[in-house]
C-alpha cells in the first residue's frame, strides 16, 4: 500500500477519531499552539462515553472544559505545567500536578513514567514522500508520536513546515482528521517603563556574540528592543518570539558565533504570531529540536557565552526563586528555567549566565503592591530555583548579583534592587534575620 492510500484510509471525522479513547486512558496533547483543538472539542463533546480518562500536557491555548468541575466523573487532569483554563482544577482538588523539568518529558514517556494510551498532535498536510510536519511544536510532541499506543492528527494545512526533528510519516499516525483555520497567536506584550528599565539593565550582562535563551512577553522582548547595538548575536532557547525576528531582520541576530550549531536558531517550539510561523517556515536559519536536545543543560553548556533570561513571582533573601506557585496555589511550572540555569553555570567556555528578570513590585487584587523581593517565600510555595543555582537577579532599579555571595550578601545586593517603597522594611528584616545592620 502507498503512503497515500494508507494516509486516505485513516481520514475520519473528529467525532470518530475520538472513539479510540476508552474509560481509563491517559490521553496526552501535543504542547501550546500543536494542541489540535477539533480533537479536543471532540473529545469533551463525548465525555459521556467516557470515565476517569487522565488528560495530560504542558501549556495549553485551549479552552480546558476537561478540567472543569461538571467534567470530573469523565476526566481528570494532571498538568505538567498549568495554564490559566487548566489551574483551577487542581486548586479545587480534582485535578494535580506532575513537578517536571522540560528537558526530561520525552525520556518520562520512553521510560514509561508516563505512559500514554492515545497523543493528539495538530500536523500538517503530508508532502510528495508522505511525511507530515509537527511545525509548531518538536519538543515532547515527537517522542509523545513515537511511544503512544494510538495517535490522533487533525491535519492542517496553515501548520508551517519547520526544518529539524518535526517529520513524522504518515504510517505513525493512527487517525487523519483534515481541517483549515489559523494558528493559535499570541498578541503583542505591552511594553513599559518598567519592563524597558528591565530590558536596559539585562542588556548590560549581554556581550557581542553571546547566545541568547529567552521566554515569551513583555520582559523577554524588552531585553530583545535593548539589544539593537549589540552584534553577532545567536539563540539557542526553548522558543522564540517576535522580538527575535526583529533582531535577526536587523543583522543583530545571525548565529555566527555560536559554539554549537553555527549559523542556526535552534528552538522546541514556537509560540507567538502569524509573523513568527511565516518567518520560520521553511527556513534554513530555523531548525527545532527536541527538548531533550534543546534544554539539557549539557547541550546547553555547549553553547558559547550562554545568557539565559527567565522570569519569576519572587525571591527571597538567601536568593531562593519561585516561579511556579503563590504560596499552596499552583500557578504555571518549572518548564525549562532551571534547565537554561543549570545548563548556563556548565557553560565550557566559563561565560554562561543566568539571569532571573522581574518587576520590583507585584500588584493585588485590591490595587496594593508587595514586593517581590521578600525575606521569605510564602508558606507553601515552591522553589524553582535553588539559591545554590540563582546567578543574576534583574529589576528595573539595577543588578543583583548572588553567585558566590554569602547570604548577608545576598541579601543587601536584593534590597538594593528592590522597589524603594519597600526598602526601609526590607532592611528592618534584614536585622532581625541577621542580627547585624544593614
Amino acid at each position: 500500500m502507498s503512503w497515500k492510500e494508507l494516509y486516505y484510509s485513516r481520514i475520519c471525522t473528529a467525532e470518530e477519531a475520538v472513539q479510540s479513547i476508552k474509560s481509563g486512558d491517559r490521553v496526552v496533547f501535543a504542547h501550546a499552539v500543536a494542541e489540535p483543538a477539533i480533537l479536543v472539542d471532540a473529545m469533551v463533546a463525548n465525555a459521556q462515553a467516557y470515565q476517569d480518562v487522565e488528560v495530560c500536557h504542558m501549556v495549553t491555548l485551549g479552552k480546558g472544559a476537561y478540567s472543569k468541575p461538571e467534567m470530573q466523573e469523565h476526566f481528570r487532569f494532571n498538568g505538567w505545567f498549568t495554564s490559566p483554563s487548566t489551574r483551577d482544577s487542581i486548586a479545587q482538588g480534582h485535578g494535580d500536578f506532575t513537578p517536571v523539568f522540560f528537558h526530561e518529558v520525552p525520556n518520562y514517556i520512553r521510560k514509561g513514567i508516563f505512559d500514554i494510551d492515545v497523543f493528539m498532535v495538530m500536523v500538517s498536510p503530508p508532502d510528495e514522500h508522505g511525511y507530515c510536519c509537527v511545525g509548531v511544536s518538536s519538543d515532547y510532541t515527537m517522542q509523545g508520536i513515537e511511544s503512544a499506543k494510538i495517535v490522533l492528527a487533525e491535519v492542517n494545512d496553515q501548520v508551517p513546515v519547520v526544518f529539524g526533528d518535526t517529520f513524522v510519516h504518515v504510517s505513525k499516525i493512527d487517525k487523519f482528521v483534515e481541517n483549515s483555520h489559523p494558528l493559535f497567536e499570541l498578541g503583542l506584550p505591552k511594553i513599559g517603563e518598567v519592563e524597558l528599565a528591565i530590558g536596559k539593565n539585562c542588556a548590560e550582562l549581554v556581550e557581542d556574540g553571546a547566545t541568547l535563551q529567552l521566554g515569551i512577553g513583555a520582559i523577554p522582548d524588552a531585553v530583545l528592543q535593548s539589544l539593537k547595538d549589540k552584534k553577532d548575536l545567536g539563540i539557542h532557547s526553548e522558543m522564540i518570539s517576535d522580538g527575535v525576528v526583529d533582531l535577526y531582520e536587523a543583522g543583530v541576530i545571525n548565529n555566527s558565533k555560536k559554539g554549537l550549531n553555527r549559523n542556526k536558531m535552534i528552538v522546541t517550539f514556537l509560540m507567538g504570531s502569524k509573523r513568527l510561523y511565516d518567518f520560520a517556515r521553511e527556513n534554513p536559519a530555523v531548525e527545532m529540536r527536541t527538548v531533550d536536545y534543546v534544554n539539557n543543560p549539557c547541550v546547553v553548556a555547549q553553547n558559547t557565552n550562554m545568557i539565559c533570561i527567565n522570569s519569576c513571582l519572587a525571591v527571597d533573601f538567601m536568593g531562593q526563586v519561585v516561579s511556579d506557585s503563590i504560596g499552596t496555589r499552583q500557578f504555571s511550572g518549572v518548564g525549562g528555567q532551571v534547565d537554561f540555569v543549570r545548563g548556563a553555570a556548565m557553560s565550557l567556555d566559563g561565560k554562561g549566565k543566568a539571569i532571573i528578570a522581574m518587576p520590583s513590585v507585584a500588584t493585588k487584587k485590591d490595587g496594593s503592591m508587595v514586593s517581590k523581593i521578600t525575606p521569605f517565600i510564602d508558606h507553601g510555595a515552591a522553589v524553582t530555583t535553588s539559591r545554590n543555582d540563582v546567578d543574576y537577579i534583574v529589576t528595573e532599579y539595577g543588578i543583583a548579583e548572588l553567585k558566590g555571595k554569602t547570604l548577608k550578601q545576598r541579601a543587601r545586593n536584593l534590597i538594593n534592587i528592590a522597589h524603594p517603597d519597600f526598602r526601609e522594611q526590607l532592611k528592618e528584616e534584614f536585622e532581625k534575620r541577621f542580627c547585624a545592620k544593614f
